[in-house]
């Protein structure tokens, strides 16, 4: 099953909300995105039956090992691809993250790489 856009950032969002708070619900998720408890309800679904994620019985979302790889590679991709635009190219901060945001998940291998070299280049000259 090849993941969409959406359920990339789904699985970015529940990651970062793990890091913030610990555990993670549908709630927390519905108020960091500001979408409607159904329309994640629904996402949730589609992410457990693709094997990204366990919903528990308390009601707290667990990403598996599939969905954890997942997340993390897409953070990794907003995280070198913001601090390059604002570093590199001087493009403010905020800007930077919204365009890393799209940009994350249709950038090519190849590109990526030579972004990530040249962030950790040059945080190390």
């Amino acid at each position: 099953m090849k993941i969409q856009e959406s359920g990339e950032n789904y699985l970015e969002t529940i990651l970062m909300l793990k890091k913030k708070n610990g555990s993670v619900r549908s709630i927390d998720i519905a108020n960091e995105l500001q979408y409607t408890k159904a329309s994640i309800s629904r996402a949730m679904s589609i992410l457990k039956k693709g094997g990204y994620l366990i919903m528990e019985d308390g009601g707290n979302i667990v990403l598996t090992e599939k969905g954890l790889a997942k997340a993390t590679q897409i953070y990794e991709r907003h995280e070198l691809i913001t601090e390059f635009l604002a570093e590199a190219l001087g493009v403010d901060e905020e800007v930077a993250a919204k365009d890393a945001c799209r940009i994350e998940h249709i950038i090519s291998e190849e590109s990526f790489s030579r972004i990530k070299k040249w962030v950790y280049d040059n945080k190390n000259p």
